[in-house]
C-alpha cells in the first residue's frame, strides 16, 4: 500500500523559475493522504537555487555533477533513505509547473499497480519562439499521441514505484536520455508501464536549457528546420 510520495527536481541556476515550479508542486501534494516531500537538488548552481527552495519549506540536497542523471538520482537516493516500501516516486523540472491535481494522478496510479508513469507536457507561452516552431512542435506531438496512450517521455512527468525504481538500478549517470534510458529499462524487464495523456505538466520553450539535447535543443532544431535527433525512436527529449 503506497503510504508516502516524494517529488525529486533537479534544478542548476534556477532561481527565477523554481518558485513557480515548486508552489505548483506543494499545491499539488497540499490534500494528499499520503506523508509527501519535495527535494531540490542544486546542481552546481551560481545562483540563489538553494535558498530559493530553502525558503519555500523544501529539502534542499547539493551537489557538484553537471550532470542530470546524477542529480535526479541523488534526490531519489534521499528519498529511499528509509526504503522502499510504500514509497512513490515522482519527478518534474525546475522550468516546469504541475497542475493542481498531479499529486492525485501520481497516487492514483502509484495505488493501482503501476510500475512507471510516463506523462505528458504542453508549452503555454511560446514567446521565445518564432509561429513556426510551435506549429512544428504540435504537429509531431500529435502525432505521438494514441487515445488516452502516448510514445513520449519526459523528465518533467514522471513517476515510478520505489521497489521497482530500486530493481531497475535507478537513474543513470547520463547529462540527457536519463528518462528516457529508465522507461526504456523497464519495458525491457516487462515492468507495468502506464502511458497517459490526461495530466500534462507545462513546461518552458526558453532558449538557454539546462540539459545538452533537452527540450531547448530540441525546439532549436525544429528552428533550423531539421529533423531533430530523439533519444529514443520516436520519443521527444525533454530535460531542461
Amino acid at each position: 500500500m503506497v503510504n508516502r510520495l516524494a517529488v525529486v527536481v533537479p534544478a542548476h541556476d534556477e532561481q527565477a523559475l523554481l518558485p513557480g515550479c515548486l508552489t505548483s508542486v506543494l499545491h499539488s501534494l497540499r490534500h494528499l493522504p499520503v506523508r509527501s516531500e519535495v527535494i531540490v537538488v542544486a546542481d552546481d548552481c551560481r545562483d540563489a537555487t538553494a535558498a530559493v527552495a530553502e525558503g519555500l519549506g523544501v529539502v534542499v540536497l547539493t551537489v557538484r555533477a553537471r550532470n542530470v542523471g546524477r542529480a535526479r538520482a541523488a534526490g531519489m537516493a534521499h528519498a529511499l533513505r528509509n526504503g522502499p516500501q510504500g514509497l512513490w516516486l515522482a519527478t518534474t523540472d525546475a522550468d516546469s509547473r504541475v497542475p493542481q491535481r498531479w499529486g492525485g494522478w501520481q497516487l492514483r496510479h502509484a495505488r493501482a499497480g503501476t510500475d512507471l508513469l510516463v506523462g505528458t507536457v504542453r508549452v503555454t507561452d511560446w514567446a521565445p519562439r518564432s509561429t513556426q516552431v510551435r506549429e512544428r512542435f504540435e504537429d509531431r506531438y500529435r502525432q505521438g499521441l494514441t487515445g488516452t496512450g502516448h510514445r513520449h517521455v519526459h523528465g518533467a512527468n514522471l513517476g515510478c514505484a520505489a521497489t521497482a525504481y530500486e530493481r531497475l538500478g535507478g537513474f543513470a549517470d547520463l547529462r540527457h536520455g536519463e528518462d528516457h534510458d529508465l522507461v526504456e529499462r523497464g519495458r525491457r524487464r516487462a515492468m507495468r508501464v502506464v502511458t497517459d495523456a490526461d495530466c500534462a505538466v507545462r513546461t518552458s520553450a526558453r532558449r538557454h536549457g539546462r540539459a545538452p539535447h533537452g527540450f531547448a535543443g530540441y525546439l532549436d532544431a525544429l528552428e533550423t528546420g531539421g529533423r531533430p535527433a530523439p533519444v529514443e525512436p520516436e520519443r521527444t527529449p525533454c530535460g531542461g
